[in-house]
Protein backbone atom coordinates (compact mmCIF):
# COMPACT_ATOMS: atom_id res chain seq x y z
CA UNK A 1 0.00 0.00 0.00
CA UNK A 2 0.78 3.55 -0.97
CA UNK A 3 2.49 6.30 2.20
CA UNK A 4 0.24 9.35 2.35
CA UNK A 5 3.07 12.10 2.30
CA UNK A 6 0.40 15.19 1.99
CA UNK A 7 -2.91 15.36 0.96
CA UNK A 8 -3.02 14.19 -2.38
CA UNK A 9 0.58 13.21 -2.54
CA UNK A 10 1.59 9.47 -1.91
CA UNK A 11 4.80 7.60 -2.08
CA UNK A 12 5.09 3.75 -2.83
CA UNK A 13 7.22 1.15 -5.09
CA UNK A 14 7.00 -0.72 -8.43
CA UNK A 15 4.25 -3.11 -7.14
CA UNK A 16 1.55 -0.58 -5.76
CA UNK A 17 2.35 1.20 -9.53
CA UNK A 18 1.71 -1.95 -10.92
CA UNK A 19 -2.16 -2.58 -8.67
CA UNK A 20 -3.15 1.21 -9.90
CA UNK A 21 -2.28 -0.02 -13.35
CA UNK A 22 -4.13 -3.03 -13.22
CA UNK A 23 -6.91 -2.17 -11.93
CA UNK A 24 -7.34 1.19 -11.33
CA UNK A 25 -7.72 3.46 -8.37
CA UNK A 26 -10.25 5.93 -7.12
CA UNK A 27 -7.52 8.27 -4.64
CA UNK A 28 -5.03 8.32 -7.36
CA UNK A 29 -5.10 10.04 -11.00
CA UNK A 30 -1.28 10.66 -11.80
CA UNK A 31 1.97 8.22 -11.35
CA UNK A 32 5.49 9.63 -11.27
CA UNK A 33 7.48 6.36 -11.92
CA UNK A 34 11.24 7.32 -11.54
CA UNK A 35 12.81 3.92 -12.55
CA UNK A 36 15.84 2.77 -15.05
CA UNK A 37 14.98 3.42 -18.70
CA UNK A 38 14.44 -0.77 -19.00
CA UNK A 39 11.25 -0.75 -16.00
CA UNK A 40 10.35 2.62 -17.76
CA UNK A 41 10.21 0.63 -21.33
CA UNK A 42 8.49 -2.78 -19.61
CA UNK A 43 5.88 -0.34 -17.99
CA UNK A 44 5.11 1.92 -21.50
CA UNK A 45 5.08 -1.65 -23.14
CA UNK A 46 2.72 -2.91 -20.34
CA UNK A 47 -0.05 -0.36 -20.41
CA UNK A 48 0.09 1.14 -23.76
CA UNK A 49 -1.28 5.00 -24.17
CA UNK A 50 -1.36 8.32 -25.49
CA UNK A 51 2.95 8.72 -25.51
CA UNK A 52 4.39 12.84 -25.52
CA UNK A 53 7.73 13.23 -26.94
CA UNK A 54 9.57 15.30 -24.13
CA UNK A 55 9.90 18.40 -26.68
CA UNK A 56 5.63 18.35 -26.03
CA UNK A 57 5.79 18.00 -21.77
CA UNK A 58 6.32 21.61 -21.32
CA UNK A 59 3.55 23.09 -23.13
CA UNK A 60 0.90 19.97 -21.98
CA UNK A 61 1.69 19.78 -18.40
CA UNK A 62 4.91 21.07 -16.70
CA UNK A 63 4.68 24.55 -17.97
CA UNK A 64 8.19 25.25 -17.93
CA UNK A 65 9.53 28.54 -18.95
CA UNK A 66 9.66 29.02 -23.17
CA UNK A 67 12.69 30.97 -23.35
CA UNK A 68 14.82 28.79 -20.90
CA UNK A 69 16.54 27.54 -23.74
CA UNK A 70 19.59 25.92 -21.09
CA UNK A 71 17.07 23.84 -19.56
CA UNK A 72 15.28 22.36 -22.64
CA UNK A 73 18.74 21.30 -24.01
CA UNK A 74 19.86 19.23 -21.06
CA UNK A 75 16.10 17.58 -20.24
CA UNK A 76 16.91 13.95 -21.77
CA UNK A 77 14.92 12.55 -24.31
CA UNK A 78 13.27 9.66 -22.67
CA UNK A 79 10.98 11.07 -20.12
CA UNK A 80 8.18 10.06 -21.26
CA UNK A 81 4.54 11.84 -20.52
CA UNK A 82 1.46 9.71 -21.07
CA UNK A 83 -2.36 9.85 -20.83
CA UNK A 84 -4.27 6.24 -20.48
CA UNK A 85 -7.18 4.65 -18.85
CA UNK A 86 -6.30 2.13 -15.88
CA UNK A 87 -8.97 -0.54 -14.75
CA UNK A 88 -12.87 0.72 -15.23
CA UNK A 89 -12.14 2.95 -17.62
CA UNK A 90 -10.43 5.53 -15.18
CA UNK A 91 -7.96 8.61 -16.41
CA UNK A 92 -4.43 7.72 -15.35
CA UNK A 93 -2.18 10.36 -15.88
CA UNK A 94 1.45 9.42 -16.26
CA UNK A 95 4.94 10.84 -15.78
CA UNK A 96 7.83 8.60 -16.30
CA UNK A 97 11.89 9.68 -15.84
CA UNK A 98 14.73 7.41 -16.27
CA UNK A 99 17.15 7.32 -13.51
CA UNK A 100 19.28 4.64 -11.82
CA UNK A 101 19.92 4.41 -8.11
CA UNK A 102 23.49 5.27 -8.33
CA UNK A 103 25.06 8.02 -6.58
CA UNK A 104 25.98 9.22 -9.70
CA UNK A 105 23.09 9.45 -11.40
CA UNK A 106 21.92 13.59 -12.40
CA UNK A 107 18.67 13.52 -10.37
CA UNK A 108 18.96 17.91 -10.44
CA UNK A 109 17.84 18.35 -14.16
CA UNK A 110 14.78 16.25 -13.75
CA UNK A 111 13.78 17.48 -9.98
CA UNK A 112 12.14 21.00 -11.54
CA UNK A 113 10.10 18.68 -13.71
CA UNK A 114 9.22 16.06 -11.26
CA UNK A 115 8.31 19.22 -8.62
CA UNK A 116 6.17 20.95 -11.27
CA UNK A 117 4.33 17.46 -12.10
CA UNK A 118 3.50 16.88 -8.29
CA UNK A 119 2.31 20.55 -7.75
CA UNK A 120 0.00 20.35 -10.82
CA UNK A 121 -1.53 16.72 -9.91
CA UNK A 122 -1.82 17.07 -6.74
CA UNK A 123 -4.34 20.40 -8.04
CA UNK A 124 -5.93 17.99 -10.26
CA UNK A 125 -6.25 15.20 -8.12
CA UNK A 126 -4.16 12.64 -6.34
CA UNK A 127 -0.12 11.42 -7.16
CA UNK A 128 1.88 8.71 -6.12
CA UNK A 129 5.33 8.91 -6.93
CA UNK A 130 7.14 5.65 -6.68
CA UNK A 131 10.67 4.00 -7.97
CA UNK A 132 11.52 0.38 -7.90
CA UNK A 133 11.66 -0.28 -3.98
CA UNK A 134 10.31 2.76 -2.83
CA UNK A 135 13.07 4.27 -0.64
CA UNK A 136 15.62 6.15 -2.51
CA UNK A 137 14.53 7.58 -5.82
CA UNK A 138 11.11 8.78 -5.04
CA UNK A 139 11.92 9.42 -1.51
CA UNK A 140 14.70 11.93 -3.03
CA UNK A 141 11.88 13.73 -5.80
CA UNK A 142 9.30 14.07 -2.97
CA UNK A 143 12.36 15.39 -0.39
CA UNK A 144 13.06 17.97 -2.80
CA UNK A 145 9.18 18.89 -3.34
CA UNK A 146 8.45 19.61 0.33
CA UNK A 147 11.83 21.64 0.23
CA UNK A 148 10.36 24.38 -2.22
CA UNK A 149 6.79 24.12 -1.19
CA UNK A 150 7.42 24.29 2.44
CA UNK A 151 10.51 25.65 2.14
CA UNK A 152 12.30 23.10 4.44
CA UNK A 153 15.96 22.57 4.41
CA UNK A 154 17.26 19.49 2.64
CA UNK A 155 17.37 17.43 6.46
CA UNK A 156 13.94 18.87 7.87
CA UNK A 157 12.32 18.04 4.90
CA UNK A 158 14.17 14.04 4.51
CA UNK A 159 12.91 14.15 8.23
CA UNK A 160 9.44 14.93 7.56
CA UNK A 161 8.99 12.67 5.19
CA UNK A 162 10.26 10.00 7.67
CA UNK A 163 7.16 10.43 9.61
CA UNK A 164 5.00 9.24 7.10
CA UNK A 165 7.45 6.86 5.73
CA UNK A 166 9.93 5.69 8.15
CA UNK A 167 12.28 3.49 6.20
CA UNK A 168 13.33 6.39 2.45
CA UNK A 169 16.84 6.42 2.63
CA UNK A 170 18.23 8.74 -0.52
CA UNK A 171 21.52 7.87 -1.90
CA UNK A 172 24.40 10.23 -0.86
CA UNK A 173 24.69 11.57 -4.05
CA UNK A 174 21.09 12.24 -4.20
CA UNK A 175 21.30 13.72 -0.74
CA UNK A 176 24.31 16.20 -2.58
CA UNK A 177 22.18 17.20 -4.72
CA UNK A 178 19.75 18.34 -2.68
CA UNK A 179 22.06 19.69 -0.89
CA UNK A 180 22.79 22.21 -3.76
CA UNK A 181 18.92 22.53 -4.52
CA UNK A 182 18.47 24.01 -1.36
CA UNK A 183 21.94 26.01 -1.90
CA UNK A 184 20.37 27.55 -5.11
CA UNK A 185 16.92 28.34 -3.32
CA UNK A 186 15.01 25.67 -4.00
CA UNK A 187 15.16 25.53 -7.93
CA UNK A 188 18.00 24.79 -10.02
CA UNK A 189 19.86 27.97 -11.45
CA UNK A 190 21.89 27.22 -14.57
CA UNK A 191 23.87 30.54 -14.24
CA UNK A 192 25.38 29.06 -10.65
CA UNK A 193 28.57 28.08 -10.25
CA UNK A 194 26.98 25.51 -7.81
CA UNK A 195 24.97 24.04 -10.77
CA UNK A 196 28.00 24.77 -13.29
CA UNK A 197 30.53 22.54 -10.88
CA UNK A 198 27.85 19.79 -10.84
CA UNK A 199 27.67 20.10 -14.64
CA UNK A 200 31.00 19.80 -15.01
CA UNK A 201 31.32 16.79 -12.74
CA UNK A 202 28.78 14.55 -14.39
CA UNK A 203 30.14 15.67 -17.39
CA UNK A 204 33.64 14.68 -16.81
CA UNK A 205 32.31 11.54 -15.38
CA UNK A 206 30.68 10.50 -18.85
CA UNK A 207 33.84 11.68 -20.76
CA UNK A 208 35.86 9.25 -18.67
CA UNK A 209 33.68 6.33 -18.59
CA UNK A 210 35.91 3.50 -19.21
CA UNK A 211 34.36 0.28 -21.26
CA UNK A 212 34.18 -3.21 -19.30
CA UNK A 213 36.97 -4.70 -20.58
CA UNK A 214 39.84 -1.40 -20.40
CA UNK A 215 42.98 -1.82 -19.76
CA UNK A 216 42.25 0.70 -16.60
CA UNK A 217 43.81 3.46 -18.38
CA UNK A 218 40.86 6.68 -18.55
CA UNK A 219 39.34 6.77 -22.08
CA UNK A 220 37.10 9.06 -23.83
CA UNK A 221 34.61 9.46 -26.45
CA UNK A 222 32.90 11.99 -28.42
CA UNK A 223 30.77 14.21 -26.34
CA UNK A 224 27.49 15.38 -27.78
CA UNK A 225 28.16 19.27 -28.63
CA UNK A 226 24.37 20.02 -27.12
CA UNK A 227 25.81 18.99 -23.75
CA UNK A 228 28.72 21.94 -24.18
CA UNK A 229 27.70 25.46 -23.29
CA UNK A 230 27.01 27.99 -26.35
CA UNK A 231 30.06 29.37 -28.63
CA UNK A 232 29.61 33.03 -27.24
CA UNK A 233 31.37 34.17 -30.17
CA UNK A 234 28.42 33.14 -32.65
CA UNK A 235 25.83 35.20 -33.76
CA UNK A 236 22.56 35.12 -31.73
CA UNK A 237 18.93 35.89 -32.92
CA UNK A 238 17.05 37.59 -30.52
CA UNK A 239 13.73 39.53 -30.75
CA UNK A 240 12.75 43.06 -30.95
CA UNK A 241 10.87 42.89 -28.09
CA UNK A 242 14.40 42.03 -25.83
CA UNK A 243 17.03 43.35 -27.58
CA UNK A 244 17.09 46.77 -25.60
CA UNK A 245 16.83 44.28 -22.50
CA UNK A 246 19.60 42.67 -23.36
CA UNK A 247 21.91 45.24 -24.46
CA UNK A 248 21.78 46.50 -20.75
CA UNK A 249 22.56 43.40 -19.36
CA UNK A 250 25.34 42.86 -21.90
CA UNK A 251 27.07 46.36 -20.31
CA UNK A 252 26.89 44.39 -17.36
CA UNK A 253 28.84 41.28 -17.49
CA UNK A 254 32.78 40.91 -18.69
CA UNK A 255 33.45 39.44 -22.63
CA UNK A 256 36.48 37.69 -23.08
CA UNK A 257 38.59 37.76 -26.27
CA UNK A 258 41.08 36.09 -28.06
CA UNK A 259 44.11 38.38 -27.92
CA UNK A 260 45.40 38.06 -31.28
CA UNK A 261 42.31 38.17 -33.52
CA UNK A 262 39.82 39.95 -30.85
CA UNK A 263 37.31 36.90 -30.83
CA UNK A 264 35.11 36.36 -28.10
CA UNK A 265 35.60 33.07 -26.62
CA UNK A 266 33.90 33.09 -23.36
CA UNK A 267 31.66 35.85 -21.35
CA UNK A 268 31.27 36.13 -17.72
CA UNK A 269 28.57 33.85 -17.34
CA UNK A 270 30.89 30.81 -18.44
CA UNK A 271 32.95 31.08 -15.84
CA UNK A 272 33.30 28.88 -12.91
CA UNK A 273 34.63 30.31 -9.83
CA UNK A 274 36.95 28.98 -7.26
CA UNK A 275 38.21 29.53 -3.77
CA UNK A 276 41.54 30.50 -4.16
CA UNK A 277 44.70 29.52 -2.18
CA UNK A 278 42.76 25.82 -1.89
CA UNK A 279 44.20 22.74 -2.27
CA UNK A 280 47.19 20.94 -3.09
CA UNK A 281 49.62 24.32 -2.29
CA UNK A 282 49.01 22.45 1.39
CA UNK A 283 51.00 19.88 -0.18
CA UNK A 284 53.83 22.48 -1.82
CA UNK A 285 57.18 23.28 -0.97
CA UNK A 286 57.54 27.36 -0.58
CA UNK A 287 61.00 28.76 -1.31
CA UNK A 288 61.83 31.84 1.05
CA UNK A 289 60.61 34.96 -0.51
CA UNK A 290 62.53 38.63 -0.59
CA UNK A 291 60.67 41.52 1.28
CA UNK A 292 58.04 41.61 3.76
CA UNK A 293 57.46 38.07 4.49
CA UNK A 294 54.09 39.33 5.91
CA UNK A 295 52.46 40.91 2.60
CA UNK A 296 50.59 38.71 1.11
CA UNK A 297 48.51 40.67 -0.89
CA UNK A 298 49.82 38.33 -4.34
CA UNK A 299 50.31 35.17 -2.77
CA UNK A 300 46.78 33.98 -4.17
CA UNK A 301 46.42 36.09 -7.39
CA UNK A 302 44.99 33.84 -9.85
CA UNK A 303 46.52 34.29 -13.55
CA UNK A 304 44.16 31.95 -15.33
CA UNK A 305 40.48 31.79 -15.56
CA UNK A 306 38.63 28.80 -15.56
CA UNK A 307 34.93 28.29 -17.56
CA UNK A 308 32.60 25.52 -19.13
CA UNK A 309 33.42 23.86 -22.13
CA UNK A 310 32.16 25.39 -25.14
CA UNK A 311 30.80 24.49 -28.50
CA UNK A 312 33.96 26.07 -29.87
CA UNK A 313 36.41 23.69 -28.05
CA UNK A 314 36.59 21.19 -30.87
CA UNK A 315 39.50 18.95 -29.29
CA UNK A 316 37.32 18.60 -26.26
CA UNK A 317 34.53 17.55 -28.12
CA UNK A 318 36.15 15.01 -30.14
CA UNK A 319 37.12 13.41 -26.80
CA UNK A 320 40.43 14.63 -25.72
CA UNK A 321 41.51 13.74 -22.18
CA UNK A 322 43.56 17.05 -22.34
CA UNK A 323 45.36 19.28 -24.88
CA UNK A 324 45.62 22.83 -25.54
CA UNK A 325 42.53 25.33 -26.21
CA UNK A 326 42.97 27.63 -29.28
CA UNK A 327 41.27 30.06 -31.14
CA UNK A 328 38.76 28.47 -33.46
CA UNK A 329 39.20 31.43 -35.93
CA UNK A 330 43.02 32.36 -35.33
CA UNK A 331 44.28 28.94 -34.24
CA UNK A 332 46.38 31.28 -31.14
CA UNK A 333 46.85 29.44 -28.19
CA UNK A 334 44.47 30.62 -25.16
CA UNK A 335 45.12 27.59 -22.42
CA UNK A 336 44.81 24.09 -21.67
CA UNK A 337 42.23 21.79 -20.66
CA UNK A 338 42.06 18.88 -18.82
CA UNK A 339 39.64 16.23 -17.56
CA UNK A 340 41.51 14.91 -14.50
CA UNK A 341 42.41 18.31 -13.39
CA UNK A 342 44.69 21.92 -13.50
CA UNK A 343 46.37 23.22 -10.94
CA UNK A 344 45.60 27.19 -10.58
CA UNK A 345 48.13 29.70 -9.87
CA UNK A 346 46.43 30.58 -6.58
CA UNK A 347 46.72 26.80 -5.47
CA UNK A 348 43.35 25.77 -5.44
CA UNK A 349 43.27 22.26 -7.60
CA UNK A 350 40.48 22.46 -10.48
CA UNK A 351 38.31 19.51 -12.10
CA UNK A 352 37.96 19.29 -14.33
CA UNK A 353 39.70 22.23 -15.90
CA UNK A 354 39.58 24.31 -18.99
CA UNK A 355 41.77 26.93 -18.39
CA UNK A 356 42.09 30.17 -20.19
CA UNK A 357 44.88 31.73 -19.30
CA UNK A 358 44.72 35.74 -19.02
CA UNK A 359 47.85 37.17 -20.79
CA UNK A 360 46.12 35.41 -23.98
CA UNK A 361 43.13 37.16 -23.57
CA UNK A 362 41.41 40.84 -23.00
CA UNK A 363 38.99 40.84 -20.83
CA UNK A 364 35.93 43.95 -21.02
CA UNK A 365 32.49 44.76 -20.86
CA UNK A 366 30.70 43.49 -24.02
Amino acid sequence: MPYLVRENLFIGNIGDAAEILQNGSVSITHILSVLSSASISFFSEWRTGLTIPTKEINNLHVGAAADDGARTALLPEKLLYSLEYAGNDLKLVRMAVPLKDTENEDLLDYLEDCVDFIDRSRKEGSVLVHCFAGVSRSAAVITAYLMRTEHLSQEDALQSLRKSCEFVCPNDGFLEQLKMFEEMGFKVDYSSPIYKRFRLKILGMTSSACHPYCCGSLCASRIDSSKLGADPGMPVQISSDVEEATKVENKRRLTYRCKKCRRVVALQENVVEHTPGEGETSFEWHKRRSGNPFDKSNEYECSSIFIEPLRWMKAVEEGALEGKLSCVHCDARLGYFNWTGIQCSCGSWITPAFQLHKGRVDISPV
